[in-house]
This record gives structure tokens, sequence and C-alpha cells, in this order.
């Protein structure tokens, strides 16, 4: 693939911390992307995920599904060549996890429902 055809991309990560810039072919997932930044996620890092599916990638304020690729992901900005692409990366404990670390003296809440007529 011709390289003007890269699209190149760096990962902000929570703390402010870059991973990247990497090029990546427009037919590339989302899946893919993730994988990668799992493997070069930094070893000192306190939050660190244990698979693509803890990592939640944002570009221009939208979720980006694993499904899609790379160049469907791009929003055009112009006239910019070669620009670098920033996508924020947020780390999210899978559902499971979260079931099982509950609290033993949690109390149980009591539903409650609220409602304002105005």
């Amino acid at each position: 693939m011709p390289e003007e055809d890269l699209i190149e991309l760096k990962f902000r990560l929570y703390d402010g911390s870059d991973i990247g810039p990497f090029q990546y072919s427009p037919t590339s997932t989302i899946g893919m992307v993730k994988e990668r930044i799992v493997a070069e996620w930094p070893k000192d890092k306190k939050i660190a995920p244990k698979s693509a599916n803890d990592i939640k990638l944002i570009n221009a304020g939208k979720i980006l599904e694993n499904s899609k690729t790379v160049g469907q992901c791009r929003i055009p900005f112009g006239e910019l060549p070669k620009a670098v692409i920033t996508m924020h990366v947020v780390v999210q404990q899978s559902v499971a996890k979260t079931k099982t670390e509950k609290k033993v003296d949690e109390v149980p809440r009591k539903q409650m429902c609220q409602c304002t007529i105005m």
C-alpha cells in the first residue's frame, strides 16, 4: 500500500500521555487498532487494559465500534495533508469483574421512583 494512503493515529491516555503515532491502512478495523494499543500499553501505568474489550476509543466525541474501519472513522479536516489524528483511550473494567467485586458490608438499597410534575 502506498505510504500516502496510510492514516497516522496517536492515542491519548487518561493521564495525558500518548501512545504512538502509528500508521494504519484505511481498511484496518478498530478492533485491530485496540489490539495494538493493548500490546503497546506502557508497563508503568497503574490502570492497564487486560484485553481489547476493556478499551473504548473516542474520536470527535464518538465511541468507535470494533467492526468499523479506520477509514470510516476518520473525520475529514479539509486540506490538512499528513495530519496525525489523536484518539482518546478510555479503560473500562469488564462488567463481569465489577459484579463479583461487590462489598460484603454493602447495604442493599431500596428501589425508589421520583417524579417531578411541572
